[in-house]
């Protein structure tokens, strides 16, 4: 589709300076822009190519002033970055989730319903008794087991598995290969040394606007549910266990792991790679920087934590400080050492 700069500023409730008539066709960065694209400006680092892109037309701050002449149609906003994301949201609506109707072979279980708008792709597994609200997108080889809740406008891409009983809120998205609801990490230690499967009986809730990143697994819990609130944003690779809470707005990056029972507040940072033992909380706000390793509850808000065992950010680089400080510190001991010596001969 095409759209003329005046209708995308009226979108974003811009204003034009140069020709609102030119038409847009897809997106673009700012320094590989073509003739049709639309790009953005956020950052100042980038400002050159505002002056030699081919982009048709660059959204821009409202506060923004270009110091050289500029040969595209600018769309002035309050938060540039904000806006062009709000126009890859439209963007993505039109063309990678615009899809509706039932794909063959595709099974819809007994007493399972689906919304107005829906799409269910070619191999794709709706169990017994699922309820999915409108515009669901079921992609291809996706697998939803019995007694699924679906909101509206929740996207599930190819390849996710959703075990039974899982409740996912609306403008969900769930990308290729998650798993929800598999069992948790339970098992009883024996006397012969065996260890016993502790049955896992409770469920995964996600509430409304969760995005959830490939290859991400968030186990059910062993009783009650594992939940996810409202507005988290999970990477690809991330390892969700029995019984977490998650609160709102929280994001995690790829490759991190939250242990059993652990509860995150809300609007908490959580970096690749680091790791949260079971059984613990984190305030409101709270960061863990990557490849920490948090192994006690932060009760104090908006702390941010690094290193391994974590400790606060700033004693942690005091930490490293003295750290590369250390060649030099032995060298310094050694030669006292030698001169203690020498005095001790004489």
């Amino acid at each position: 589709m095409k759209f003329t700069v005046r209708q995308i500023a009226q979108m974003l409730n811009g204003e034009v300076v140069g020709d609102d008539t030119v038409l847009i066709h897809s997106a673009a960065k700012i320094e590989e822009g073509q003739p049709g694209c639309i790009s953005f400006l956020a950052n100042s680092k980038y400002e050159p190519y505002l002056y030699t892109t081919q982009s048709s037309a660059v959204i821009v701050d409202k506060t923004f002033e270009p110091r050289k002449p500029v040969n595209t149609s600018l769309i002035q906003v309050e938060n540039a970055y904000s806006a062009f994301t709000r126009l890859l949201e439209e963007y993505q609506k039109w063309t990678f989730q615009h899809k509706q109707g039932v794909e063959q072979p595709s099974h819809l279980g007994e007493g399972s319903t689906l919304g107005q708008g829906g799409y269910r792709g070619a191999f794709s597994y709706i169990g017994k008794h699922c309820q999915l609200g409108e515009n669901v997108k079921i992609y291809p080889n996706a697998y939803v087991g019995d007694y699924v809740q679906i909101g509206n406008n929740t996207v599930i891409h190819p390849g996710v598995r959703i075990y039974d009983r899982t409740v996912i809120g609306s403008d969900c998205t769930i990308f290729a290969n998650a798993v929800i609801g598999s069992d948790g990490f339970g098992f009883a230690p024996q006397p012969d040394g065996s260890y016993k499967t502790i049955p896992q009986l409770g469920n995964v809730i996600i509430e409304d606007a969760v995005s959830i990143g490939a290859n991400t697994t968030i186990d059910c819990a062993t009783m009650g549910s594992t939940i996810i609130r409202r507005g988290v944003k999970l990477d690809n690779l991330v390892q969700i266990a029995h019984n977490v809470e998650l609160g709102a707005n929280t994001v995690v990056a790829a490759q991190a792991g939250i242990s059993g029972s652990t509860k995150v507040g809300e609007r908490c940072v959580i970096a690749g790679q680091a790791g949260l033992v079971g059984h613990i909380s984190l305030a409101k706000g709270t960061q863990i920087g990557a490849q920490a390793g948090l192994g006690k509850s932060i009760k104090k808000e908006g702390l941010s934590m690094s290193g391994s065992p974590a400790r606060e950010l700033s004693e942690h680089l005091r930490t490293l400080a003295s750290l590369r400080r250390l060649p030099e510190l032995e060298k310094r001991l050694k030669e006292l050492e030698k001169n203690q010596q020498l005095a001790n001969e004489t």
